[in-house]
C-alpha cells in the first residue's frame, strides 16, 4: 500500500488498519467467527419466537413522532413539532445582517506605528469599521483615553458617548 502504517504489524492491526488488506486465510475464515454461525439450530436466533425479527416493525426513521413514538419525541425532543410565531412572506437576511464590535476592541484594530505616529499631534486614527467586518459599534468595554475617528453603520447610544467623552468622532458610512 501508499503510505506507510503507524500502527503495528498484528492480526488486530491490520483488520482495523486501511494499510494492511485481508490475508487470505483471514478472508477465508471470516464467516466463520459470526454470531449466527453460533446460533445455527437455535430456531429464532435468539430474537424471540413471539416477537419476531421482522424488517422495521415500529416504522423506519422517525415514523410514529405523533402517534406510536410520542412519549419518545415529547421526552427527548420537546417541541419537535408544531409552529410558534407569525410568518414573515419573502424575508430577506441581508436586511437584518450586522454583525457587531466593541468599543474595548477598537484599539487592536489600529496599527501600532500608526498609534505612535499620532500620539503627541493632533492627528488621530482612523479606523473603519466596514474593513474589519463590522457595521455596529457598541459600547461594552472601556475605551482608551486616545481620541479616536470611527467609522461604521451605526453605533450604539453608549459608544457615541463614550468615543466623544475620548475627544473622538463618529462618522456613518453607507
Amino acid at each position: 500500500w501508499l503510505f506507510p502504517c503507524k500502527s503495528p504489524n498484528t492480526r488486530k492491526a491490520r483488520r482495523t488498519c486501511i494499510h494492511y488488506p485481508m490475508t487470505y486465510r483471514e478472508r477465508a475464515n471470516k464467516n466463520k467467527h459470526k454470531r449466527h454461525r453460533k446460533l445455527r439450530g437455535h430456531i429464532s436466533c435468539g430474537h424471540g419466537r413471539v416477537g419476531k425479527h421482522r424488517k422495521h416493525p415500529s416504522g423506519r426513521g422517525n415514523a410514529g413522532g405523533q402517534h406510536h413514538h410520542r412519549i419518545w419525541f415529547d421526552k427527548y425532543h420537546p417541541g419537535y413539532f408544531g409552529k410558534v410565531g407569525m410568518r414573515q412572506y419573502h424575508y430577506k437576511v441581508n436586511k437584518k445582517y450586522c454583525p457587531t464590535t466593541k468599543v474595548s476592541k477598537l484599539l487592536s484594530m489600529v496599527p501600532r506605528d500608526q498609534l505612535k505616529a499620532c500620539k503627541g499631534k493632533e492627528e488621530m486614527p482612523v479606523i473603519n469599521l466596514l474593513a474589519h467586518g463590522a457595521f455596529k459599534l457598541l459600547g461594552t468595554g472601556k475605551i482608551p483615553k486616545a481620541p479616536l475617528i470611527v467609522k461604521a453603520r451605526s453605533f450604539s447610544a453608549g459608544a457615541e458617548k463614550k468615543i466623544k467623552k475620548a475627544g473622538g468622532a463618529c462618522v456613518l458610512v453607507p
